[in-house]
């Protein structure tokens, strides 16, 4: 079987698999956060931080309640990287020193959702940090963003409503009820594919000849699931899932791709039972599959034609490809891991043809939403629906609806808000590090590709992504504190704008349907979303490609 055919074959099952669950996980998730009943151990949780499950919330409260959690997590993470070796199970003599610096992004990366890792996590995070840490982050942070994007679902279904869900209510059972049962079932398949699962911090065995190797371990099958299930995509292991004890064969890469796919693919299931219409969700889901299909495909394409002097001169662009996964599985992998916030490697982007590292680029440019990240793919996607009804309203000279709900200039100034404010987080971020002497020299490359790698960090933090050109060396005081600081902004400001979205749409009352009202579940409105989102987001960064990826691609 030739590699195409194999790639088409990986890729194919993937979708297969995520057609089948689409329905029966859509409507669990419905379930589970439009109920009123409240487990045993979810009643003690309750108890323990003291809220008040019945009591719902307004927009600014939901809205202070997330940055609050949030701001918590980042304080006791910052804390607990900085004792780490004093306490149990630490790393011996450290790789990386941990300096306030480096323990501030990472402390910010994790909350965020993003897992940008500016250090070897074998070698620096102890098992008890990655456990009582990283790994505690990686499902909050994911509930968080499914709380978040549930409440702007409410915003669309309620009318004459003050208060759009309580944050502790979605937070606890989206872990308890969602990501904790599903995340165990992934540990345990991923355990007998022979991802690693142990306590070994460090362990020395002898080599074939005669000599010593020390071999790192740790609860790595554990935190590998949510990671991928939660579209944290943090690496237990510098090589993150390229090493073989976190991702040992192809059929391992397969799960792992599966479970970064799983929840933001169903959740457009969830949006359609929660609006009362299963047609709206199945027009958001056709949109994110559209473009998903469309990445995977070019990737695919361009890392098998193998553009560029090296890659021609072998006939394979193997560069950074480990040979167990091939280019095509690869390429799946790296889109998926970029199209959803998840960032997850199983091959070096930076190795990339310059077109095929473009293509991991442009994925999160386009705002992780095909389908993106737990929660916030789905928020993402129904802020462009919002522009595009706007935008056609304009067209025909009607005010514009969606499903039932007025886009007036204050719903549309918050949808333009959230769209902006992670570009400009970029750009800005970009111009600034490229302006400074002392940022230019972390490069490893210099001209287009130099541009890129720098493009490519800003991009993904602002994304809440996580993945790297691992040609820039970010371990430093500035990188550490402007990629924090980037993570900030790109994730709390767009939440605060898709809150008060929520909030706004919750109020208003419910616009009966018309003759002019534009249908929101045909194909022509697909076809209409599909289209503004990829006008928009080439508009926004197409000189920055030019300048990078792109002159590259000419050059070579």
């Amino acid at each position: 079987m030739s590699s195409a055919a194999a790639g088409a074959l990986f890729a194919g099952t993937l979708l297969l698999v995520l057609v089948l669950v689409h329905v029966p996980l859509g409507d669990y998730m419905f379930r589970v956060y439009s109920g009123t009943s409240h487990s045993r151990l979810e009643r003690v949780v309750y108890r323990l931080i003291g809220v008040e499950p019945t009591a719902e919330h307004s927009w600014p409260v939901y809205a202070r309640s997330v940055l609050a959690f949030s701001a918590v997590g980042i304080v006791f993470l910052f804390g607990l990287q900085l004792v780490q070796q004093h306490l149990w199970l630490h790393v011996p003599a450290p790789a990386t020193p941990m300096t306030s610096d480096l323990a501030w992004n990472t402390a910010v990366s994790f909350v965020t959702n993003t897992d940008w890792q500016a250090y070897a996590g074998e070698s620096t995070m102890s098992p008890l940090v990655q456990m009582t840490g990283l790994a505690v982050q990686n499902f909050v942070s994911a509930a968080v963003g499914m709380g978040v994007g549930i409440a702007l679902v409410r915003g669309f279904a309620r009318t004459r409503s003050a208060v759009i869900g309580n944050f502790w209510v979605d937070l606890v059972r989206g872990t308890v009820r969602i990501l904790l049962p599903i995340a165990f079932v992934g540990a345990v398949v991923l355990v007998v594919g022979g991802v690693v699962q142990n306590f070994a911090v460090q362990r020395s065995v002898g080599t074939l000849t005669g000599g010593t190797q020390v071999l790192p371990g740790g609860p790595v099958a554990s935190q590998q699931s949510i990671e991928m299930l939660g579209t944290n995509g943090g690496g237990y292991f510098n090589a993150n899932a390229a090493h073989p004890f976190e991702n040992p064969t192809a059929w391992t890469s397969w799960v792992q791709i599966l479970l970064m796919l799983l929840i933001a693919s169903a959740l457009p299931r969830t949006f359609g039972r929660m609006v009362g219409s299963r047609k709206q969700g199945y027009a958001i889901a056709a949109i994110t599959a559209i473009l998903a299909v469309v990445s995977v495909t070019l990737t695919n394409l361009l890392q098998l034609q193998h553009h560029g002097t090296a890659p021609t001169a072998i006939g394979a662009s193997m560069e950074g490809v480990e040979q167990r996964f091939g280019v095509a599985n690869s390429a799946t992998f790296a889109a998926t891991g970029t199209l959803t916030s998840a960032g997850a490697t199983n091959s070096a982007h930076d190795s990339y043809t310059s077109l095929g590292g473009m293509m991991t680029m442009l994925n999160m440019q386009l705002g992780e939403v095909a389908p993106g990240g737990a929660g916030s793919g789905l928020y993402g996607i129904l802020i462009l629906a919002v522009i595009t009804v706007f935008i056609a309203g304009l067209m025909v000279g009607r005010t514009p609806e969606y499903l039932g709900k007025k886009i007036t200039p204050r719903e549309i100034k918050l949808a333009a808000a959230y769209f902006l404010v992670t570009p400009l987080v970029i750009l800005v971020g970009t111009a600034v590090t490229m302006a400074l002497p002392g940022p230019r020299e972390r490069m490893l490359n210099t001209g287009p590709h130099g541009l890129s790698e720098v493009l490519y960090a800003f991009t993904s933090v602002a994304n809440s992504n996580g993945s790297a050109f691992a040609g820039l060396a970010a371990n430093t005081p500035w990188y550490n504190t402007a990629l924090g600081v980037a993570m900030l902004l790109g994730r709390f400001l767009p939440i605060i704008f898709v809150l008060a979205l929520a909030g706004t749409l919750a109020r208003q009352g419910s616009v009966p349907a018309s003759a002019g009202t534009l249908p929101t579940h045909r194909p022509q409105f697909v076809a209409l979303v599909t289209g503004v989102t990829l006008i928009l987001v080439t508009l926004t960064f197409l000189p920055a490609l030019a300048l990078g990826p792109l002159a590259e691609g000419i050059h070579r």
